[in-house]
């Protein structure tokens, strides 16, 4: 059961291109967001479909696999663990992030380059 702990598991589609950078130390980063939708029906009978966004980021092999494979429409399903973070922006104010660090990605249908 330890390894269930802070486990995030999804399927969805890229909203755009990977964000790829490389640091001085050779390390690489992907960053993207991946939409997952549900379906299910409102007190009233009615079908509502609902997206939610999830921010992903990649380092190193796998960012390098984001890098050459992935684009905007891409279907995926990901392993990884939730990180929160705060930061302070360049005016001043601070905000908060849930990222998904992945450590497992499958290319699903529609996932290489045409």
């Amino acid at each position: 059961m330890a390894n269930l702990r802070n486990s995030v598991q999804l399927i969805g589609r890229l909203g755009k291109d990977p964000e790829i950078k490389t640091f001085d130390t050779s390390k690489k980063l992907a960053t993207f967001s991946i939409a997952t939708n549900s379906t299910y029906r409102n007190q009233k009978g009615e079908k509502v479909e609902e997206t939610q966004w999830h921010n992903l980021v990649l380092w190193d092999g796998l960012a390098d696999i984001a890098a050459q494979y992935l684009k905007k429409g891409s279907e995926i399903a990901i392993e990884g663990k939730l990180v929160h973070r705060t930061y302070e922006t360049s005016a001043g104010d601070k905000r908060s992030i849930t990222e998904v660090v992945v450590n497992d990605l499958v290319m699903l249908r529609g996932s290489s380059r045409d």
